[in-house]
């Protein structure tokens, strides 16, 4: 047997039609219809100031053999100094995000030639943070 279900969801009313297949009734709260709330004026874009730039620190200049960052955080420790031999894997640096504290690695092994950022630096994806040679 069908049945007609009239269902109101976000102020729209739909019908549905559904077959009853056996079972126990369960019933549902009624929930009394809301009155619609008075029009909200659109948002108007206003487009930010330019951000300064700002140099970072580096032993060496940044090239493009240099250790990216992998997502945006806060330095917190530096595990290694320029002239360190390093193995690959070996950890790094310590930086901070979203309140985890994660080991940045060598992706190589070979000697340090450039550290770019000092603890308690800020960095966001892809700046550079080390460089290995």
């Amino acid at each position: 047997m069908l049945r007609k279900f009239k269902i109101s969801i976000d102020g729209k009313e739909y019908l549905v039609e559904m077959e009853e297949i056996g079972g126990v009734a369960q019933q549902a709260p009624i929930v009394a219809p809301v009155a619609p709330s008075a029009p909200v004026a659109e948002a108007v874009p206003t487009t930010p100031a330019p951000a300064e730039p700002t140099a970072p620190v580096a032993s060496t200049p940044a090239g493009t053999d240099a250790m990216p960052s992998p997502m945006p955080g806060t330095i917190l420790k530096l595990l290694v100094n320029v002239g360190d031999t390093v193995q690959e894997n070996q950890p790094l640096m310590i930086l901070e995000a979203m309140k985890m504290e994660n080991e940045i690695v060598a992706g190589k092994a070979g000697t340090v030639t450039g550290i770019h950022v000092k603890q308690g630096d800020m960095v966001n994806p892809g700046e550079p943070l080390i460089t290995i040679g």
